[in-house]
């Protein structure tokens, strides 16, 4: 799953793309073809999410926004990553944010003025609280054409994936 993510990423436009490892980092990598990716090992991943979030937009170099993915997430393609870079030019929002199936869900781009919100986010959460209290956040609707958002928590998950 995770290199179907960073496949798409290498088939996008993102620059740098950078991967986020925490808990067996070892394995994950040992798995994985990075391409062009950039690894950041999160010591503090038993926090939670937000620190992996945090680990990756310190990391991240002098951009002006981020897209965040997630390695669970097997469906997601280069054409809504671009969609979403695409988005952001258009409208200057803070964030855009995919939309599938009617739910806000990663991937989502954080604009650099974000980032000091979220470097003060703790625990397992991440971006959704700190956009929730905005009102200029962008959406883009995920259709066929863009891919698909299911993520993939339980193995009940992958085998219903795989049977479609």
């Amino acid at each position: 799953m995770l290199q179907h993510v960073l496949d798409a990423a290498e088939r996008s436009t993102l620059a740098p793309i950078v991967l986020v490892v925490g808990h067996e980092a070892d394995e994950v990598l040992g798995s994985v073809r990075l391409g062009r990716a950039a690894v950041v090992r999160n010591e503090l991943y038993a926090t939670g999410q937000s620190s992996s979030l945090r680990a990756g937009l310190r990391a991240t170099g002098d951009v002006d926004a981020v897209v965040v993915l997630l390695g669970d997430q097997p469906r997601v393609t280069a054409a809504l990553l671009d969609a979403l870079v695409e988005r952001q030019r258009a409208s200057s929002a803070a964030a855009v944010v995919s939309v599938w199936k009617g739910r806000r869900t990663p991937p989502t781009l954080l604009h650099r003025d974000l980032w000091p919100a979220l470097e003060r986010l703790t625990g397992d959460v991440g971006a959704r609280e700190v956009l929730a209290a905005r009102d200029d956040v962008a959406l883009v609707e995920v259709d066929e054409r863009l891919g698909s958002l299911d993520d993939v928590d339980l193995p009940e998950d992958l085998a219903r994936l795989s049977a479609s």
